[in-house]
């Protein structure tokens, strides 16, 4: 099959169309990072065993 190459920068196009954005462009060194939706509030947070989870 082809190569998955990551786009270079946060938000390009991936090879498939939508925005690849790595998670430390949205938490930086830290572990949790709040995202605004339609005037909502969310938190992705990075757990110990390195998944991600989104709550609202």
């Amino acid at each position: 099959m082809g190569s998955k190459e990551e786009p270079k920068a946060a938000g390009a196009p991936g090879p498939d169309g939508p925005p690849v954005i790595e998670v430390r462009a949205l938490v930086g060194e830290g572990r949790e990072a709040v995202i605004r939706h339609n005037g909502e509030s969310y938190r992705l947070r990075i757990t110990a065993a390195n998944k991600l989870i989104l709550t609202k």
